[in-house]
């Protein structure tokens, strides 16, 4: 059954396709690159915790490099203990598969057959985005801690002061 799921999923976000002939197939994600360095993840870090904190949003933050190891990590003063796990489960989902976890909340908003990605491990809300340098994927931000729009707001103004 996991099996069966796993096909979907990997159907669903692109992985695998059936493309009728003459028609282009999708991109395919980026690949992955080398880990993100320590200094990288600081930009980061600080472009994020400064947008939390320009809109008073209380959350963590997590930083994976391009394996899914832990970077770094900073929760904010009054932020849920809970997010902790939700932020390090957004990264580990956007480096794993490549993709914001919007992607994955987008699918399963659609239900029907979409439904079977809850299963699979995967954090299914937005607020995990992966870190591209190069063309290649270094690593991912996860938020957690408000909104999951507002999540991915603090992540993606953390990967803006990166460039």
């Amino acid at each position: 059954m996991k099996r069966m799921a796993a096909i979907a999923l990997m159907l669903s976000l692109g992985f695998l396709s059936v493309v009728p002939a003459g028609a282009q197939a999708p991109a395919p994600p980026p690949a992955y690159g080398m880990p993100i360095s320590l200094e990288q993840a600081k930009k980061i870090m600080a472009g994020a915790e400064a947008e939390a904190k320009k809109n008073n949003w209380p959350v963590v933050i997590v930083i994976l490099d391009s394996g899914g190891q832990l970077v770094m990590l900073q929760r904010l003063d009054n932020a849920q203990w809970g997010s902790v796990e939700i932020a390090k489960e957004k990264a580990r989902s956007a480096v794993a598969l490549r993709r914001p976890t919007k992607a994955l909340q987008d699918l399963v908003a659609q239900g029907g057959a979409n439904l079977r990605l809850l299963t699979l491990g995967y954090s299914v809300l937005e607020g995990g985005i992966p870190i591209v340098a190069d063309g290649k994927i270094v690593g991912a931000v996860g938020v957690s801690g408000v909104t999951s729009p507002q999540d991915a707001q603090i992540a993606q103004a953390g990967i803006d002061s990166l460039k």
